[in-house]
């Protein structure tokens, strides 16, 4: 097998992925997380393994680019502390009573949308009252995707096509928010 066959496909499976019926949805997402910032809400984003990285990614270019509060649930302390006091499986949950305030938007990555902890923080946030984004991926009934307000779901079973694809919408939708706000600013003073 050729290098350039692998990956010309490899790519193309990606390109596939995102571009599947996004659009509308991606858009909904951006203004989800307007809407809470604009309320004084905050985005929290939550996940696991690789997922948690990008949670982590997301949150500082929401923060830092976009000029929206953002915070994810990494700190080893914290996880460990409320896993080992809790369960695992509680943890996020546990996370979301102690650290989000109303008006917030709970942002849940899982490749699976089978991971207990992230389907009982949506459970958590629903009880909140507060709006919940889903990534997920794999099976196209996976629990996660049936929970939230917006599920965003990519139609592979593979963990690194899945978690790319969730990552380039969400740095995506960053970087619409952006580029929205700017060409609102330049309308403005024009």
């Amino acid at each position: 097998m050729s290098g350039n066959n692998y990956f010309q496909r490899y790519f193309s499976l990606i390109n596939n992925c995102l571009v599947a019926g996004t659009d509308s949805v991606l858009e909904e997402v951006a203004d989800k997380i307007v809407r809470a910032a604009s309320g004084g809400g905050k985005v929290i984003l939550v996940g696991n393994g690789g997922s948690a990285a990008m949670a982590s990614h997301v949150a500082v270019d929401l923060t830092k680019a976009a000029g929206i509060r953002a915070i994810n649930f990494n700190e080893a302390d914290l996880l460990t502390c409320l896993a080992n006091d809790y369960g695992y499986e509680h943890w996020v949950a546990k996370a979301l009573g102690f650290y989000s305030d109303p008006g917030d938007l709970v942002i849940v990555i899982s490749s699976s949308g089978e991971s207990k902890n992230i389907l009982n923080g949506v459970s958590q946030a629903k009880a909140m009252k507060l709006d919940t984004i889903t990534l997920s991926g794999f099976a196209s009934d996976n629990a996660l995707r049936k929970c939230g307000d917006v599920n965003l779901w990519v139609d592979s079973k593979s963990y690194n096509i899945v978690e790319m694809t969730h990552h380039i919408w969400l740095v995506a939708i960053v970087d619409f928010i952006i580029e929205r706000r700017s060409a609102s600013e330049n309308l403005s003073h024009g």
